[in-house]
């Protein structure tokens, strides 16, 4: 299952994509998308609705964040030998750790904003999230 949040921002609702690739409205049966709702157990509730009774959202609708509220990103810096050499650096002797703002998250077409104060940006998109059980 396909979950997104559309709608403008800060007011997302939760949908679907359905076999059709039709946004389908989940906001009748979860509110949010976050870490206080995201787990195993509402997965398998949201697995078991039939996708094709949910209203459609047109498709021009934004796309929001795939989730709100997030907890902290931590991130390991050139931590495959072809990143290493892709940026022309060394190989680090010890993980390079950083994190990400939770405030730079934003939707796939959602404009980027630069704060006043900053002389460039990281332009690497690299956050997925994967739920499930192995």
């Amino acid at each position: 299952m396909k979950l997104l949040r559309v709608g403008k921002r800060g007011h997302e609702i939760v949908a679907a994509l359905d076999k059709n690739n039709k946004i389908r409205n989940l906001s009748s049966h979860i509110e949010d998308l976050n870490p206080d709702t995201i787990n195993s157990k509402l997965i398998s509730e949201l697995k078991k609705i039939n996708l094709d009774t949910l209203p459609v959202i047109q498709s021009t609708e934004r796309i929001g964040s795939c989730i709100s509220r997030p907890g902290d990103f931590l991130a390991i810096g050139l931590n495959y030998k072809a990143h290493a050499e892709a940026t022309k650096s060394k190989l680090p002797d010890e993980p390079i750790l950083f994190n990400k703002s939770t405030g730079c998250i934003l939707g796939p077409n959602d404009p980027i904003i630069k704060p006043r104060e900053s002389l460039k940006l990281d332009y690497e998109a690299e956050v997925g999230i994967v739920i499930g059980m192995g």
